[in-house]
């Protein structure tokens, strides 16, 4: 990138936040703050009224605004990724809100960049099987939003995985992620007294109710990933999978606590770190690799019993 497109860029950049720090644009153009501070600098000497307040960071003036930004097709593009992701990634509210937002983008498109949108519309494609269930059309994204920015406990009624019934919970959120094609919402459960990971679909209703808490007696949602990582150093889980057919377990392992591998004749022996045996078990048998438990004795019960009640649910039949 030439000096006069960085500045450019750095410009929209300073547009984007109300404050930057020099440290964001180092590292999204890959230059030295002393290149910042003289790219600032250049702003500046055109006629950009920016702010600088030390420690801080930097921002434009107040009531300065520059003229519409144009997309280059690449840029369009991108935001055509984004909408077919949202599309089957998100609840409706989310779904609309972008949609609206995205028409505003396209109103500011050259002729040529919106043609070129129309004919790339119709041969881009996201599948997700998890969109189709009703409980996907209410993930309550924007009511999560608005809890996280403002640290305000939730009210749920929450249907754990292993029970029918679902349960009030008063929750502190402290982030959102989507991993496994689902939404998932990591808060401090006043229930259980702990932090917990909470899927958006086994959400049946939640509230915004009138209570904060503060952000700094929660870890954030970085240091709760490290905390809910399966992985130890110690394996307590080894089962055997077949050769020719680990490629079914292969893409979801490192969820589960993968530790480490071995050959075994026709077999691979992996080792894993989880002490979530239920959840375990249903993964195992969920992945169509056949892989047979070795140790503990525990986990294969509980895939034994499986198992037997899958048998007898169909004996009739057989």
């Amino acid at each position: 990138m030439n000096r006069i497109d960085r500045l450019n860029a750095i410009l929209i950049q300073l547009q984007s936040k109300r404050v930057v720090k020099a440290h964001e644009i180092a590292g999204r153009f890959g230059i030295s703050l002393r290149t910042v501070y003289r790219d600032l600098r250049a702003l500046e000497e055109g006629g950009v009224p920016i702010y600088a307040e030390a420690g801080v960071g930097y921002c434009l003036m107040d009531h300065y605004h520059l003229p519409p930004v144009m997309f280059t097709n690449e840029e369009a593009s991108a935001l055509l990724f984004g909408e077919k992701l949202v599309e089957k990634m998100s609840d409706e509210k989310t779904r609309n809100d972008f949609c609206s937002a995205l028409y505003k983008i396209k109103a500011v498109l050259k002729p040529a960049g919106k043609d070129y949108l129309e004919k790339l519309h119709n041969q881009i494609a996201v599948f997700n099987f998890n969109a189709m269930s009703e409980s996907y059309k209410q993930l309550y994204l924007n009511e999560i939003r608005q809890a996280l920015v403002n640290k305000q406990v939730l009210e749920i009624d929450y249907e754990p995985k292993y029970k029918e019934e679902a349960v009030c919970r008063k929750i502190e959120p402290i982030g959102l992620c989507n991993y496994s094609s689902r939404w998932h919402l990591f808060a401090w459960c006043r229930l259980r007294n702990d932090y917990r990971d909470f899927r958006l679909d086994r959400i049946v209703s939640l509230k915004l109710i009138d209570e904060f808490f503060s952000e700094k007696k929660h870890i954030t949602i970085g240091e709760y990933m490290n905390k809910i990582n399966p992985v130890a150093d110690t394996p307590n889980i080894s089962i055997l999978v077949s050769k020719k057919r680990r490629k079914f377990i292969d893409d979801s392992k490192y969820w589960y606590g993968f530790l480490s591998e071995e050959e075994a004749g026709d077999y691979v022996r992996m080792r894993f770190s989880n002490d979530e045996f239920n959840g375990f078990a249903s993964w195992l048998l969920n992945t169509g690799s056949f892989a047979r438990v070795e140790e503990p004795t525990e986990l294969l019960a509980i895939i034994s019993k499986y198992v037997k009640d899958t048998v007898e649910n169909y004996r009739d039949l057989l």
